[in-house]
This record gives structure tokens, sequence and C-alpha cells, in this order.
């Protein structure tokens, strides 16, 4: 299949780990896979803890997190893919008492910022599907947006995670009105120097698109926001997965860059077209 095929040179910069609770794999089963599909780098970016007991059902709890350290650390000989320790940590309203002095202490190569509820609702969680035939399409979208804007204003994170998730299942504002809601916190991201993730992830959901979309991605180029790629996978053999499509989505969109990171510094590489 097309969409397994794995381009040179493209770290993959989304992966999680048994730790979430929703993941399956040894982490040296997602090392063997990310060489085995030409992947030159991974950064494991598992759901981040949480002392307050936000959404509990997807992530590691506190007291696992150097469990998940020392996994990592396992993986990371000699031997190639280079291997980074990352997390992938929720903005939620009040998450910043604890992520403002927790982040810096773990020594992270690189931090993903996401945003997974909209007041309480998973909107991307497939058991609360329904919930979007009843309730303001655009008006859910703005939200989200709002949210991500406040995300982008902490200055907590490296990169945005699946920028447009809300598309998940097909539910979609007007283009006028995505356009309204995104460039603000695309312009902010400029100003910020915070990247881009290009997921592939959506190409294995409803929507079977990358997020985010080749409109989106156009504008985030026009602004100059670096990019990174990442497969979310949940599974050693999801690594990768995509690659050749969002390689060429970013190219399309003008893009000749691509940023890695260590230490939570980015450094830009060129795209091998």
């Amino acid at each position: 299949m097309k969409n397994e095929i794995v381009k040179p040179d493209l770290p993959d910069y989304h992966i999680h780990t048994p730790l979430c609770g929703h993941a399956e794999g040894d982490v040296h089963e997602y090392k063997t896979a990310a060489r085995s599909r030409g992947v030159t780098s991974l950064c494991f970016t598992d759901h981040a803890p949480t002392p307050d007991g936000y959404d509990p059902a997807h992530r590691m709890t506190m007291d696992q997190f150097p469990l998940y350290k020392s996994m990592v650390s396992e993986t990371q000989t000699a031997e190639p893919p280079l291997v980074l320790f990352g997390i992938e940590a929720d903005y939620y309203e009040g998450c910043e008492n604890h992520l403002r002095s927790w982040l810096p202490e773990q020594n992270f190569d690189f931090v993903i910022g996401s945003v997974h509820f909209i007041d309480g609702w998973g909107f991307d969680n497939p058991s609360q599907r329904h919930v979007w035939d009843s309730v303001d399409v655009t008006g859910s979208w703005r939200r989200y947006f709002c949210l991500l804007k406040m995300l982008v204003d902490s200055g907590l994170f490296d990169a945005v995670g699946h920028f447009d998730l809300p598309k998940k299942f097909g539910y979609r504002p007007e283009k006028g009105d995505l356009r309204e809601m995104a460039l603000p916190v695309l312009d902010r991201m400029a100003e910020l120097g915070i990247g881009l993730e290009i997921n592939t992830s959506g190409l294995r959901k409803p929507v079977k698109e990358c997020y985010p979309s080749a409109e989106i991605l156009s504008w985030s180029f026009e602004r100059c926001i670096p990019i990174c790629f990442g497969s979310d996978a949940h599974k050693p053999q999801e690594i990768g997965f995509g690659f050749d499509l969002a390689l060429d989505l970013a190219l399309e969109a003008g893009y000749s860059h691509h940023f890695t990171s260590e230490r939570r510094v980015k450094e830009l590489k060129r795209l091998a077209a």
C-alpha cells in the first residue's frame, strides 16, 4: 500500500507506549520497526501524567513516569535509529500550574501540545462521537481554537499536535469560518517560534486525511512555521505510517525543510523530495 512506504530522512516525533492505556508493543519493538521502515529517528511522546486527575484513562500516573523515562532510556543505545525522549502534554485550563515547573525538570527533547477535550467533552473519542450530532459544529470548532490559542500563548510547547483534530469524524466548519479561527493561532505560533506537526494518524481514522489539511498547511508555510512529522503510533507497525503522503503534502505546500529537536532546540533539515 502506498501509505505504508516510508521515505528516507524523516524522523517520527509522535509515538506512544502501553503506559497510556491504549497502545500496545514493547518500546524495543517500536525501535526495531522504525529501523526496518527507514525512519531515521524516533521520539517517544506518550501522554503526560497529571497530578489533578485529568483524563486518567488515557495516560500514565505520576508514579509511572519514572518507568516511562527508564523504558525510553533503555532504547537509547548506539544502535540506530536515534531515540529521543519526549512527551505529549494536553492543554486544558489550569494545566499551566503543573506544567510550567514540571516540563523543564524532565530534560525532554521535544514537547507536543494537544487539545483533546472541549469543556469536558472528549470530542475525538469514538465513544463520544454521537455528541457531534447535537452540538453547534462551528461553535465547537470555535471553542477548540480558543483553547488552541491558549495552548500556544502559554509558551510551554515546542509544537502543536494534530492541529485540526475536530475533523476526525467528518464534522467541519465552513471554509471561511475555519480561516477566521485558524489564522490567529497560526500567527501566534509564528510569533513564538512554535512548530506544527504533520500528523498522519488521520489517515487511519474516519476522516482519511492528515492533520492538518493541505489548506491549513499552506497558511502555515506562508507564516514560515516549521514542521515536523508524527505517526501518532500506538502500535509498532504504525511507525512512519503515511509518511510518503505527508512528505508530498509538505512539498506541495512549499516546504523545503523540516525540523529536528534535541533538548528542545530545533534545527532545520532539508526535506528529501
